[in-house]
């Protein structure tokens, strides 16, 4: 088994993990009145409670503006496709803790079989 495939299995178990621990919370808020579709609530929310919450929101959101404006210009720089690009842009939607492992394995595996096949 390469390094490749090791480092992308614990890409996608982090992932998935994120994806396990986190949407319970998500769940438990949307419950309590909050609305998953306004991004702006879902920040706004942590972010009045102050303290951690308020700079994880922060640096969270931060960078997964940086994630959306980057995979998009990306995927199409490396060939991949904007579509694509944008697809990824939309998985973020449901985790980009998610979203950005999968993106890298994903464009890993489409570079190296870009550069095998122009050997």
């Amino acid at each position: 088994m390469s390094c490749q495939t090791i480092k992308h299995g614990i890409f996608l178990i982090l992932g998935v993990a994120a994806l396990i621990l986190a949407w319970p919370h998500a769940f438990d808020w949307i419950a309590a009145g909050g609305n998953i579709l306004n991004p702006i609530e879902f920040f706004i929310d942590p972010i009045a409670a102050g303290g951690a919450s308020a700079f994880l929101s922060i640096d969270l959101l931060v960078m997964w503006l940086v994630f959306m404006i980057w995979v998009v210009f990306d995927a199409e720089r490396i060939g991949l496709g904007k579509k694509k690009g944008w697809g990824f842009l939309a998985l973020s939607f449901i985790g980009v803790s998610f979203a950005f492992p999968v993106y890298l394995i994903i464009r890993e595996r489409f570079l190296r079989s870009k550069a095998n096949s122009a050997e």
